[in-house]
């Protein structure tokens, strides 16, 4: 072993995006040459310099000219980035979907020029392999290096030696120091050959970890995907050889396979099916042997956080809270799911992806593990994720949303979420197929990642190794010690040689001498300090607080800012409806407060005012009636607690259809499956009467279509539809300051912004609603996009909500103010009701003056941008 290599840095000013194209699994998306990623911009953390990383600059140099001289035109296909060819979609077959039968050639093979012409990587202590490879974990943000060793039989014996005669004090020595016992019982191999690795972060982390290695037998692209196969030909033995052994590395609960042919790690939560492009081809599930080979390179489906052996626990740092931790985290229960063709009830610890299960099963509360909704609907409760209790809806996925599918990225598109089930949300409500196009009789889904690999496994991940944050308070105790320490030898030394010139006895000597230390340096610091952690502890615990890293409370300590959000944190959770004012026309002047749905709209003609035209009062109760994404479940209303409250005070009743208004699918809707909203008894009839007839018309609103809200526009729409009537009308609801972008400007009362502020300033939540009248047909109505919906509006009223302070909010912001802790209000309402709150609880001060900056964005004409505060 060389000393030279293993005792200096070797990597600094490290090109991120240079290295990676070679050096490790990417989650992004890869670009198919070496040019593209000229551009790409350098890691935050490229600087960073690890241990036992190498670079070899010879190769690092080479241009994009030299590797095309260098490599073959078949060679350069199958580089690092990926295949030129666009995959194909396969045949489609209903039937049980066979394993991938075995390759003749093994991966071990000499003859395989691949593993010269692909090694263009810079990671390279020997001319037999690499010895360490650079990885970025994009869904972690984590760089890490990993480096390869064996047992020095030499060091191994001298380790153990220590060990044996210093009665284990060498051993806790060297397992806090790792480094040390690395230059001791290493040996450098190379990642292929090596029996442990040495694994370093970018925070100067260091560990140490044994390869697992089991009996394999099966092809490459059986663990590393379709990114191995060109799907235009057939695979023969060289591109697809068998693997005899599966060699994977654990990492903080992240899984790396070793590719034999790329010579290196290779991140396994990424994995995708090749044949994951038709959703009715992956409903046919799994067969025994694509199982358990599946089993063996994910692992288990389980969030199983290991205990501590007997032997750690005397030296590591012990917290119950871990106890705690894992019993929330694991979840086990029984699932229907199909293998071989047939449905079978199995343990959720048996999942792997490309499994297909019922999601509908009545015993099934809660998500084993992420998965991709293929039949019927469901409505899932993701608070564990987002913190937002809000009930969501889940659509079939499409062959579109299989394409867009990419596990490997920090967080799924928008267009498969609409799908995409996590694990750890609770079920509300699963349901068959309701449209009758769909053969199946239960709602199905496909298991797309496992265990750790999942979105709730990833929040445990980051709950049990948190990002290190330096604490001055730590390295101001360790300099205390240190100087103190330096102190207290040099009076050793100085006592030491005092004591022999005057002859007394060793024993006395030695005592006397160490006496001296431990009065310079206090034995009972670092007892005191733990013990005053351990009563922060105790202390926060009966509060029902959690903490999994003592270390944190002294940094708690020492916050100085906290930022509170304002619904449901400072402001009770639900909202209240204080009433409706709508615009009269043609005054163009709001109507006073209407505070329930019979001042709204009367129901009996002798109760209207005949100088008032109650059609824009329709308009208003018709939006608070059907523009929300309520649904029912048992019986009972879910939804937006605002969504709710609406339709609460409008009276109406919902039928729940089999078409989700939603829904992307809707080329395929038909009307009688629609939803309704249907007015309450003695309100049946409109407003106005038909032509010769003195009864009215009964109401009945068919849902047609809808958007759901968008947080950039700030606004949802539906468009609904009198049964009979040969027009429709759009409903838009969302924030004030959106709807003159959408409205027409002559539709607007000329107290808009009065009133506005008025109820702004108080602390009131304020909607504003607005619509419009299009021609009844039902394609065309199907196809519309939603700028064309939600432009020319007519500005309907203001919908007014309370929303009040919880009890201890202004005591407990005092209690800061009194500690010197700055506090933040965070919101998204308007700037004027977060104003009134932040009064009302005393964030700001009650008679202080508060300033609003608006912004003035320059025309589009001018050279340069401008922008002006007024």
């Amino acid at each position: 072993m060389t000393l030279t290599v293993l005792s200096a840095s070797l990597i600094s000013d490290v090109e991120m995006a240079h290295d990676e194209v070679f050096a490790g699994p990417m989650s992004e998306s890869v670009p198919s040459s070496i040019t593209g990623f000229v551009h790409r911009r350098s890691r935050a953390d490229s600087s960073a310099s690890f241990t036992y990383m190498q670079e070899d600059g010879a190769s690092s140099d080479w241009t994009e000219e030299e590797a095309i001289i260098n490599s073959s035109d078949e060679e350069l296909q199958d580089i690092e980035a990926g295949h030129i060819f666009e995959p194909s979609p396969p045949s489609i077959a209903f039937g049980r979907r066979k394993s991938s039968g075995h390759s003749r050639r093994s991966v071990e093979d000499p003859l395989l020029r691949r593993h010269d012409s692909m090694r263009i990587d810079t990671s390279h202590l020997g001319r037999s392999g690499r010895s360490n490879q650079k990885i970025y974990i994009i869904t972690e943000d984590l760089t890490i290096v990993v480096s390869g060793f064996n047992n020095s039989l030499l060091g191994h014996a001298i380790y153990l030696a220590l060990c044996i005669f210093t009665c284990g004090l060498a051993f806790l020595i060297l397992r806090w120091l790792p480094r040390w016992r690395v230059r001791l019982v290493g040996e450098h191999r190379t990642l292929r050959d090596c029996s442990w690795v040495v694994v370093e972060n970018q925070w100067g982390e260091f560990e140490i970890h044994d390869l697992s290695t089991e009996q394999y037998g099966y092809s490459v692209s059986t663990v590393f995907g379709s990114a191995e196969k060109n799907q235009y030909t057939e695979m023969d033995e060289e591109d697809d050889p068998v693997m005899s052994t599966l060699r994977f590395l654990d990492y903080r609960y992240i899984r790396f396979c070793f590719h034999p042919l790329k010579d290196k790690f290779m991140l396994c939560s990424d994995w995708k099916d090749s044949n994951w492009t038709d959703v009715r081809f992956i409903r046919a599930g799994l067969d025994s042997e694509e199982r358990h080979r599946r089993e063996q390179v994910f692992g288990k489906n389980q969030i199983d956080i290991k205990e501590k052996s007997i032997p750690r626990l005397l030296v590591d740092e012990t917290r119950s809270t871990m106890k705690k931790l894992r019993e929330i985290s694991r979840f086990e229960c029984d699932i229907r799911v199909i293998r071989n063709g047939f449905w079978r009830q199995v343990p959720s610890a048996e999942l792997v992806p490309g499994d297909v299960y019922e999601v509908s099963d009545p015993s099934l509360t809660q998500l084993p593990c992420d998965s991709l909704l293929l039949a019927g609907d469901c409505i899932v409760n993701e608070s564990m994720l987002t913190g937002e209790s809000v009930p969501v809806s889940k659509l079939p996925a499409t062959n579109e949303s299989l394409r867009v599918l990419d596990l490997g990225s920090s967080s799924i598109s928008p267009e498969a979420a609409k799908s995409f089930l996590f694990g750890g949300t609770k079920i509300i409500r699963a349901r068959r197929p309701q449209d009758g196009k769909d053969e199946e009789a239960v709602a199905l889904a496909i298991v797309a990642r496992t265990g750790f690999d999942t979105t709730k496994g990833a929040l445990v991940r980051s709950m049990l190794f948190p990002k290190p944050s330096g604490f001055k308070f730590y390295k101001d105790a360790f300099r205390y010690i240190s100087v103190m320490a330096g102190v207290a030898g040099a009076g050793f030394i100085a006592s030491f040689v005092n004591f022999v010139r005057l002859g007394l006895a060793w024993h006395l000597i030695l005592v006397r001498a160490l006496d001296l230390i431990t009065i310079v340096v206090p034995p009972a610091l670092p007892a005191t300090l733990t013990i005053g952690i351990n009563f922060a502890l105790s202390r926060l615990r009966s509060k029902s607080i959690f903490c999994i890293s003592p270390q944190r409370v002294n940094v708690g300590g020492k916050l100085d800012v906290i930022c509170f959000d304002k619904t449901g944190t400072l402001t009770e959770e639900g909202l209240d409806v204080l009433g409706v004012r709508v615009v009269h026309r043609p005054a163009k002047r709001f109507s006073e407060l209407l505070s329930s749905n019979s001042t709204l709209l009367p129901g009996a003609a002798y109760e209207r005012d005949p100088t008032v035209d109650y059609g824009v009062h329709k308009a208003a109760l018709h939006t608070m009636a059907s523009c929300h994404s309520i649904r029912t479940v048992d019986g009972e209303l879910v939804g937006d607690p605002l969504d709710l409250k609406m339709f609460e005070f409008s009276g109406w009743t919902f039928e729940e259809g089999s078409q989700d208004p939603f829904s992307v699918q809707n080329e395929e809707a038909r009307p009688q499956d629609c939803s309704l909203v249907k007015p309450p008894v003695g309100s049946e009839f409109d407003i106005h009467e038909t032509e010769g007839s003195d009864v009215g018309i009964a109401i009945q609103l068919s849902i047609i279509k809808g958007f759901e809200f968008v947080s950039h526009l700030r606004r949802a729409s539906i468009i609904v539809s009198q049964v009979g009537s040969r027009m429709a009308e759009v409903f838009v609801k969302g924030a004030p300051e959106c709807m003159k972008t959408i409205c027409k400007p002559e539709s607007f009362p000329i107290d808009y912004e009065d009133l506005l502020d008025f109820y702004t300033h108080r602390g009131f939540r304020v909607i504003a609603s607005a619509t419009k009248q299009l021609p009844y047909d039902w394609n065309l109505l199907q196809g519309l996009e939603r700028e064309r919906v939600e432009s020319e509006l007519d500005f309907v009223g203001f919908i007014i909500f309370e929303n009040k302070l919880k009890s201890a909010t202004t005591q407990t912001i005092e209690e800061l103010e009194q500690a010197g802790i700055r506090q933040i209000m965070c919101t998204g309402d308007n700037i004027l009701t977060a104003i009134s709150v932040a009064k009302e609880c005393s964030l700001i001060n009650r008679t202080g003056h508060c300033f609003v900056p608006h912004l003035i964005d320059g025309t589009l004409d001018q050279d340069a941008a401008t922008a002006q505060l007024t």
